[in-house]
């Protein structure tokens, strides 16, 4: 049961130290990532994350949506931003070479690698729902093409849409283990060959 926080305020930058709790399970994994190498990434005593940030768990699902608020929205806005739905996916592959190996920050998608080895289910789950959102997403954005005519009759958005998404996570996984923005890019280029036609003259 939540209780009314007493006392002095807060001594320190509350967005800062979620800054650097994206940092730490974004390099190490759910899992991997103790209370105690979180305190010391964000500079504060277990007390004060617990004050203002609940568990572990409840800070990593402040985390995963601060994420997608922030270094994951390039995929929503591609495809919400271009004319088709290929050139959406072909800006989200770009620009994910681009995002997974900035290294301002670790390499690879956090929701991908915060994945990897996780035994708490309900984190798990959880991550494995909002890749489902995210698959859906797209399908439904490949679903309107087909639909308005722009894909040649009998494309398979279900399909194509988690073949993206399996072509996403190894990228992640790839620019975790030091490919390249232009290896990556490369990677792109061929996904898209898979591309179904498009059918000439519609926007």
């Amino acid at each position: 049961m939540a209780t009314k926080q007493r006392g002095r305020p807060r001594s320190f930058d509350r967005d800062r130290a979620l800054e650097q709790a994206t940092m730490e399970f974004w390099r190490r994994g759910y899992e991997a990532t103790s209370v105690a190498d979180l305190t010391r990434a964000m500079g504060i005593g277990a007390p004060s994350l617990y004050a203002a940030f609940g568990d572990k768990r409840a800070l990593f699902e402040e985390v995963v949506r601060a994420y997608g608020a922030t270094y994951a929205s390039f995929g929503a806005r591609a495809l919400a931003e271009e004319p088709t739905a290929r050139a959406g996916v072909a800006r989200l592959l770009r620009e994910a070479a681009a995002e997974f190996t900035d290294p301002a920050h670790p390499y690879g998608c956090l929701v991908t690698s915060a994945a990897a080895n996780c035994a708490t289910e309900a984190v798990s789950d959880g991550l494995r729902e909002r890749r489902a959102d995210n698959l859906a997403a797209m399908e439904r954005r490949i679903a309107e093409d087909i639909a308005a005519g722009r894909l040649l009759e009998g494309a398979d958005a279900g399909a194509l849409a988690r073949f993206i998404g399996a072509v996403l996570q190894g990228m992640s996984q790839q620019a975790r283990d030091g490919a390249t923005r232009a290896e990556l890019e490369a990677v792109a280029d061929l996904a898209l060959r898979a591309w179904p036609m498009e059918k000439p003259g519609r926007a």
